[in-house]
């Protein structure tokens, strides 16, 4: 028996052809659906990204306990399972994360892998002189890697020697190669559609439209504050990077056709999660609530032993369950530890659990999705529980490490201590407030519900899943829920937070919206703040943002753009006395 599972990056369900996208060009997904069994109701687990992958190989949820990070000693990993019980497992990709701090346990893993560079930044080319670059772009933004971005893609200018077709390159010459061998699994996974979304003009031109504007394939994650033309385009610049991820799909479709292996072959397509691109308002994700844009993902399987073609499953599904559905299509046991099914298992939850380290926990049941915010501003209290202290792109600073005890060993830990020390968010889920959903009556999430007796219902199925988790004690304090006893009426949150949700929840004007003079919102707030007259109007309509960290950093970036990535910490009508004040200077 042999398995393929193709993965992409941030890959919007609602725009692929067998979801009901009508508009992008995703024949190979069309064609997928046809061949296999389609997934209605399959939800994200932990994220963003390598806390999804954490949960491919563990089967389990890891976003109560920790952030970003690698593979924990004690974690199961499902690669290394079946290497170890006699399945080759090999690993092409071009997602860049694997091969940073927060990242670098993974590849591991896989008896061999292959990585190819130049995505979303990668360190890959040195350049010390700066690259040539649209004007817009020249900010300090995510710690340049937006001037890396365009170091690496005058390497990449053709199709050929893009990433993600070195990437399929890869995948389909394993296949290829080891066609007659037996016992085998290959993960073909592509950044792509992530952004930036660096695509060639062939895909482009499969969405003609007018645009005159300045580059923008590459939205922060932030409100939009873009025209509706610079949106628009940003939509086909994703739709044209999707086109091409659905040509890549279709050469691996085309392999198993040629190879004849539908007969002994399991075919699994999946993705981690979506990416907002201006629904509701936003960019992006991380800094709003997971809402079904994210987390309400596509997934299709095809399973040799059963045939099952055509057919679409309304068994609600999760990240957990890729991994025991891999061990045991090899009849490999899985770990205790491991709390998904494989998908062969019908109606396997009543409910499942999503969420990021430090922000909303969310439980959905397929009708309704409950959003759980902080019962305080201090968003406290959070903590990590890790054996590798390592963020994203870096370790974990003295600093981080001055608190640092050690905590009871987890019932998943194997008898492990862990470190324990004091968690940190960029972003405070409080001002959202608690959300929930009905998404029979409302699909697009635009209506919050009041209602007690629903809200008490999740709220109970949460902290059971909370408790099945083995979750900190903080965390039931941070969210103001009980570790032990019942849930009842008192825990109840969402009409408690419901004049801050509204707030949160209100647009802000576009740019051009605000009155312009020598100063505005478009101004970057290092001019600003050097201004004497014009520091003074900051300070007094948001006293405490002048002088913080984050506003030095982002120096070049125009305030407008700093309020959008703030959410809530600016309100529509303060920015709208600002601008007023600062356009009469």
């Amino acid at each position: 028996m042999k398995a393929i599972m193709v993965m992409f990056d941030s890959l919007n369900r609602r725009m692929l052809p067998p979801y009901g996208g009508d508009w992008t060009h995703a024949p190979n997904f069309a064609r997928l659906a046809e061949r296999s069994v389609t997934y209605d109701n399959c939800y994200a687990g932990s994220m963003p990204c390598m806390p999804a992958r954490r949960e491919i190989h563990t089967g389990r949820h890891n976003f109560l306990h920790r952030s970003w990070g690698p593979l924990e000693p004690f974690d199961d990993s499902m690669p290394e399972l079946l290497k170890q019980n006699g399945v080759y497992t090999h690993l092409v990709s071009d997602h860049p994360h694997y091969w940073e701090d927060g990242g670098a346990t993974y590849h591991g893993r896989y008896n061999t892998w292959e990585f190819f560079r130049g995505q979303e930044g990668d360190p890959w080319k040195g350049q010390v002189a700066d690259p040539e670059m649209p004007e817009d772009l020249k900010k300090v933004r995510f710690g340049g890697i937006y001037r890396q971005d365009w170091v690496n893609r005058p390497h990449m200018a053709t199709e050929d020697r893009h990433p993600q077709t070195l990437t399929f390159d890869a995948g389909l010459e394993f296949v290829h190669t080891n066609r007659d061998a037996d016992n085998w699994f290959v993960q073909i996974e592509t950044f792509d559609p992530h952004e930036p979304f660096f695509s060639h003009q062939r895909f482009k031109d499969l969405y003609p439209h007018d645009y005159d504007g300045p580059h923008f394939d590459w939205p922060d994650y932030k409100r939009v504050v873009e025209t509706d033309d610079q949106v628009g385009h940003a939509r086909y610049e994703y739709a044209a990077l999707l086109s091409m991820c659905d040509h890549s799909l279709g050469r691996v479709l085309d392999t198993m056709d040629e190879l004849g292996l539908w007969d002994d072959t399991l075919l699994l397509v999946c993705t981690d999660h979506g990416l907002l691109l201006g629904e509701k308002g936003w960019w992006g994700k991380s800094v709003q609530p997971w809402y079904n844009e994210l987390v309400h993902l596509p997934l299709f399987a095809w399973d040799p032993r059963t045939g099952a073609t055509g057919e679409r499953r309304q068994d609600l599904v999760q990240t957990i369950d890729l991994a025991p559905t891999l061990l045991e299509f090899f009849d490999v046991p899985r770990p205790g530890d491991m709390q998904g099914a494989p998908l062969s298992d019908s109606s396997v939850r009543e409910a499942g659990l999503f969420g990021m380290h430090g922000g909303h926990v969310n439980v959905t049941d397929g009708r309704h999705v409950y959003m759980r915010a902080p019962v305080s501003p201090d968003n406290a209290p959070l903590h990590e529980h890790t054996l590798m202290p390592t963020h994203m792109r870096g370790r974990f600073t003295p600093q981080e490490l001055a608190d640092l005890e050690l905590a009871e060993p987890f019932g998943f830990t194997k008898g492990v201590r862990t470190l324990r020390m004091s968690g940190r968010t960029l972003f405070n889920p409080y001002q959202h407030g608690t959300l929930l959903y009905d998404l029979e009556s409302d699909p697009e999430q635009r209506t919050p519900l009041a209602d007690d007796a629903v809200e008490l219902r999740m709220a109970r199925l949460m902290v059971d899943l909370m408790r099945a988790n083995e979750a900190p004690p903080g965390q039931y304090e941070r969210l103001g829920l009980p570790a032990v006893g019942p849930v009842t009426e008192k825990h109840l949150l969402v009409r408690a937070q419901r004049e801050q949700a509204e707030v949160a929840a209100q647009p802000l004007p576009r740019a051009d919206d605000y009155p312009e003079g020598r100063f505005s919102l478009r101004t970057p707030i290092r001019a600003l703040i050097s201004d004497p007259v014009a520091v003074e109007v900051l300070r007094r309509h948001l006293p405490g943002v002048v002088d913080s960290e984050l506003l030095q950093i982002l120096g070049p970036t125009p305030l407008i753009d700093v309020a959008a990535m703030a959410g809530g910490l600016f309100p529509a009508p303060r920015l709208r006395m600002v601008a007023e004040e600062l356009a009469a200077l």
